[in-house]
């Protein structure tokens, strides 16, 4: 399988390419690219599902690419469809432009060997820009990931979803556990291309990490259909350049409509959330 080659855009450090993305369209957006073949438009269904997946995300694409800074697929959603999904996912990268990010939500954690073919598969092969991962193995697992420069790697930290309190609000050393990741993370950030996963619903927790790695950027879920405060978390989540922040949605732009219309709503969407985002930049 031969690998999505863009190489030219990738000549600079992660890190400045983050800030490329968020200056080019004056957004700090990222839309999930996660179609889910039952939600689809009406007269896509009558298509193959890969085939109907690849023609949403085009027209999504084409609708929204000058209102972000970077488009992040979950890769379950294209590998729920078997050998075809995964073709999917390989065409849909190259509908990205080059200057846009494209971040691989993969969250992938193993020992050091599985995560060296991990980054190869989604660096290489799959061509993202930057991945999720776990930190629950140590730096020695993520270090085939921290390693490429080029590559942003975002580790959960506190993530979006409720039940993650029973295991990040663990006391260490008399804080919470998801601090000492953070502490951990900034740490390991040698090359600048390391980031956090935080999500919306916890704009007070966020505030407390970016207070504590003030120049680790920040990937920002659950805005929308999780109900998080995306006012709040922007205030609290931003770097001290008033950037540094991927606010992630998905669904409220990608369902903006379920007509023919779909791709049309979905930009209207995707600007007023940019706008929002921006006013309280």
């Amino acid at each position: 399988m031969t690998a999505i080659d863009n190489a030219p855009a990738r000549a600079a450090a992660f890190l400045e390419r983050l800030s490329q993305a968020f200056a080019r369209n004056d957004s700090l957006l990222c839309v999930g690219l996660d179609p889910e073949v039952g939600k689809l438009p009406a007269h896509l269904k009558g298509l193959p599902p890969a085939e109907a997946i690849v023609a949403f995300n085009r027209e999504i694409v084409d609708a929204t690419a000058d209102l972000v800074a970077c488009y992040k697929p979950n890769l379950a959603f294209y590998e729920a469809l078997g050998p075809e999904g995964l073709a999917a996912l390989r065409r849909t990268m190259v509908l990205v432009p080059p200057e846009i990010l494209t971040l691989g939500d993969a969250k992938r954690g193993d020992i050091a060997n599985t995560m060296r073919l991990y980054a190869q598969a989604l660096f290489d092969v799959y061509g993202f820009d930057a991945v999720t991962a776990s930190p629950y193995l140590g730096r020695d697992a993520l270090e085939p990931f921290l390693s490429r420069a080029e590559r942003g790697v975002f580790i959960l930290c506190r993530t979006s979803n409720p039940g993650a309190s029973e295991i990040v609000d663990l006391e260490v050393d008399g804080e919470p556990l998801y601090l000492a990741v953070a502490e951990r993370v900034r740490r390991w950030n040698d090359n600048k291309n390391a980031g956090l996963v935080v999500g919306a619903t916890y704009p007070r927790e966020l505030a407390a990490v970016r207070e504590r790695c003030p120049e680790l950027p920040v990937l920002l879920p659950g805005v929308g259909a999780q109900q998080g405060a995306l006012e709040d978390s922007v205030a609290a989540g931003v770097d001290a350049q008033r950037s540094g922040l991927l606010v992630v949605v998905a669904r409220q732009v990608l369902y903006a409509s379920s007509g023919r219309d779909f791709a049309t709503a979905a930009r209207a969407a995707a600007q007023a959330l940019r706008d929002r985002i921006n006013r309280v930049r």
